[in-house]
């Protein structure tokens, strides 16, 4: 029969894995940019947002460095990605912003054996973590090195390591980068929008909404 010491120890121990953080394999992309990767319940994801400029098979993604070509691709309904700022140095940390239609090419903006998630696995991501009201202290990075003060109860126990990584309005105008980050869904939401998710420095929420398809911003990987 267990002491009761060794039970409490026990019981410990096992609460303690409730969010089963895992380090998985790294993945590398076609630009030799390498990944870290995390298991967060049955789901394995990267721990850092996408920074490649080519499709799976090979093929170039534009690159737009002015309002006037950000805009345009969006009209056009064209994959296109930018550095916030068109600063290289920002794409380092928080790797490129890409407008929808990037997400969404046949040609693949994930490496082989991932893909950008869905809604659903998102909500499934939400629900593992107690809930999007709950979820965003959990996927945050701590500290106020990259997120504004006071990034608000971020204990990054996921491992998901989320940085506020702004966007790129499809009209062409930076935002929010060390407020907000966002990550596109692979759902769209109607012909001219699409779904993602935000984490802010100011609570503890993963938001659901829904914006342009030109917009650009940050992209997670999910395994297969």
């Amino acid at each position: 029969m267990k002491s009761p010491k060794i039970t409490f120890i026990l019981l410990i121990a096992i609460c303690s894995c409730t969010f089963i953080i895992v380090n998985a394999q790294s993945i590398t992309d076609l630009d030799g940019t390498v990944y870290q990767t995390i298991k967060i319940g049955n789901q394995t994801w990267m721990q850092q947002n996408l920074n490649v400029s080519q499709f799976r098979n090979g093929d170039r993604i534009p690159e737009v460095k002015t309002d006037e070509e950000w805009e345009k691709a969006g009209l056009e309904r064209k994959p296109a990605w930018c550095y916030y700022e068109s600063n290289s140095d920002h794409g380092k940390l928080y790797g490129k912003l890409y407008n929808w239609y990037a997400v969404n090419d046949k040609r693949g903006l994930a490496p082989k054996g991932w893909h950008i998630p869905s809604d659903a696995e998102w909500k499934t991501l939400a629900t593992f973590l107690g809930g999007n009201d709950l979820a965003g202290k959990k996927l945050k990075e701590k500290g106020t090195a990259h997120w504004k003060s006071p990034n608000k109860d971020a204990t990054n126990e996921s491992g998901f390591t989320g940085l506020p990584g702004g966007l790129n309005y499809s009209f062409g105008s930076f935002v929010s980068l060390g407020n907000v980050g966002y990550w596109w869904t692979s759902d769209e939401n109607g012909e001219e929008t699409a779904n993602l998710y935000s984490l802010s420095y100011e609570d503890n929420i993963l938001t659901d909404l829904f914006l342009n398809k030109g917009v650009g911003i940050s992209v997670r990987c999910i395994k297969d």
